[in-house]
């Protein structure tokens, strides 16, 4: 198989159709069909049904996606390679957790372009099982995800310890005046994937108050807002709720260790070779003048995992 016809085929899969591939591939409609075609021929089997709307994948074209894009990503990470001559230089693609961009890396990135302005740095925001995928596709170099985390494929080190805190308006005082209270509540949450809306989740169970209703939210700005406003409660680290803008609005409760304990770990491919400008960006996250204090004592920054 040629790359190039795979790179080909993973284009109008993403785009659902072989003129929109051919936009975004910056060729001719002819050029993508016949690829396709090509491919077709030597796997023996068709890869795409044709409908009025454009393209599905089928079974076989399915199967073969993952190794498409694998291969794709093997390519690229050869050539980075190449070129990586100990000089920090080029893309680097970081993930991260709202709660996290928002307190734990300004000052870190700050640091880093500073020092190291070549770099061309991307942070991409998201829940943790969304930045898990995103690391394993190789579509970030690295990224900060609550833990605990349990994969073959990836390396993960301890960043930071944090506390986590339900916070609510000042309505309910206390959790002794949520558990008795009639009123529906509603849980503000970001979308599917993350970690601490898991934790919402069973804090509200031992509360007595399994039954409650759910908005996602996708930035943590807005969600903050609407706590202030009394709309709902929810689960965040100390470190971001005492740093809110509507701080004065907010009440931050305590609640047991097992929910309140949280470890943020920067994750990597276990396999992917890791780039200067990557070893770089490391170096500034260890550089205590860079870190704002964690809510626990972190026994060693960048604490191996024994898996």
């Amino acid at each position: 198989m040629e790359a190039s016809d795979l790179a080909t085929f993973a284009a109008v899969a993403r785009c659902g159709g072989i003129t929109r591939a051919a936009k975004e591939l910056h060729t001719v409609q002819s050029n993508v069909t016949n690829r396709i075609k090509a491919l077709e021929d030597e796997v023996g089997m068709p890869l795409f049904d044709r409908h009025s709307r454009g393209v599905a994948l089928t079974a076989a074209g399915a199967r073969l996606l993952p190794y498409a894009a694998r291969a794709a990503a093997l390519l690229q990470e050869a050539l980075a390679c190449a070129r990586d001559d100990g000089e920090a230089r080029g893309p680097l693609a970081i993930g991260s957790m709202e709660t996290t961009m928002a307190v734990r890396l300004p000052a870190v990135l700050a640091a880093f372009h500073a020092r190291h302005p070549a770099v061309e740095l991307a942070v991409r925001t998201g829940p943790t099982a969304e930045l898990i995928q995103k690391v394993l596709d190789s579509e970030v170099d690295g990224a900060f995800v609550a833990g605990p985390i349990d994969h073959p494929g990836l390396r993960f080190d301890k960043a930071f310890d944090e506390e986590l805190v339900l916070v609510t308006s000042g309505r309910w005082p206390d959790l002794a005046a949520l558990r008795q209270a009639r009123v529906p509540l509603t849980a503000l949450m970001f979308r599917a994937g993350c970690s601490y809306r898991q934790r919402l989740e069973q804090l509200l169970v031992q509360l007595g108050r399994p039954f409650h209703q759910r908005l996602e939210f996708g930035t943590l700005d807005g969600m903050l807002a609407c706590v202030a406003a009394d709309v709902g409660l929810t689960l965040l680290p100390r470190h971001v709720a005492e740093r809110a803008p509507q701080q004065g609005r907010l009440v931050l409760h305590a609640v047991d260790p097992p929910i309140a304990h949280a470890s943020t770990l920067f994750v990597q491919r276990r396999d992917a070779h890791e780039s200067t400008a990557l070893r770089m960006f490391r170096a500034c996250l260890a550089d205590p003048a860079l870190r704002p204090p964690s809510a626990f004592p972190v026994r060693a920054l960048f604490e191996p995992s024994a898996a």
